[in-house]
Parts: structure tokens; sequence; C-alpha cells
């Protein structure tokens, strides 16, 4: 029996420094797409390590890997000036897109904003990105049900 069509299930985990290249890798591949990813531009492995360690334990990268390759990433990033505020980004590499696990991946990372009692959580949008747009109002649907105290906020464009 061959194990040709076996598909492979994603993990899912926090992020750490030694993870750096490969979300930088995945960085390096969304900043080249003709949608607008809301990253200025691509990333050393050096400037994802400072990101991960501004991030604290207020926020967290989370990885999507399939056998052992990330195939995407999301950010909370925390808000100094709204404590109770944490603003969601996922980016996912093309071959990994429509298959469910950027969402799989947002739920993970919602259960993270969740237990750390974030009350607000924003969607970091991209102007003119239309499939950023409809995945990001899928997971605003998702709040309530992973975090009922929580509200989700897309801007209106």
């Amino acid at each position: 029996m061959s194990n040709a069509h076996t598909q492979v299930e994603p993990t899912y985990r926090q992020a750490n420094v030694n993870d750096a290249a490969a979300i930088a890798s995945v960085i390096q591949t969304v900043v080249q797409e003709p949608n607008p990813v809301a990253i200025e531009g691509p990333m050393t492995p050096d400037q994802v390590r400072v990101w991960l360690s501004r991030l604290g334990g207020e926020g967290g990268i989370f990885l999507a890997s399939i056998e052992g390759e990330a195939v995407g990433f999301a950010a909370l990033d925390y808000n100094t000036v709204e404590p109770e505020t944490v603003v969601l980004g996922v980016w996912m590499l093309p071959k990994a897109r429509r298959q469910g696990i950027g969402t799989a991946l947002a739920e993970y990372a919602l259960g993270f904003a969740r237990d750390k009692g974030y009350k607000r959580i924003r969607g970091r949008l991209p102007q003119d990105n239309q499939v950023a747009l409809s995945f990001l109002s899928s997971i605003g649907a998702l709040v309530p049900i992973y975090n009922p105290e929580a509200r989700f906020e897309l801007p209106l464009v």
C-alpha cells in the first residue's frame, strides 16, 4: 500500500529564536507577491530574532510546519497604548493556502491571546488585499468562539 497520497498533518507551536531563519524565509516569499502583506519588506533572521525578543511574553509568533518545514506563521503584537489589545497577522506560503492551515494557525494564536486575557483582537490588514480581508473576516467570526470576552475589529476600507 502506497503512502504517496497520505496527507501529512501540519503542526503548530510557538516560535523561538531558533525559528528565525524559517520565519525570515516565509517573509521573503510573501513580500514578493503582488498584494501588500503588511510587512515592510524582507527581514533577516537577526531582525526576526529582534522582533521575537521585542514581543517578549506579551505577544508571540506561532509557526505552522509540515514535516519540519515552516509553511506559515502568525504574529500577535501587543499594544502598549491599549494593554488589552493585540494585533493578529497571519502569513502563509502559497502552497499552504486554502487548506485550513492558516485558520488553524490563527486559532492556535487566539488560544494564546485568550490565555493572556486580551479583550480586543485586531486584524493586521493590508489595503487592496481582498484575500486577506476575506480570511481575517472569517477569523473575526471565530474570535467569539475561542475568546468569548474578546472583540475582533477590522478597519473600514
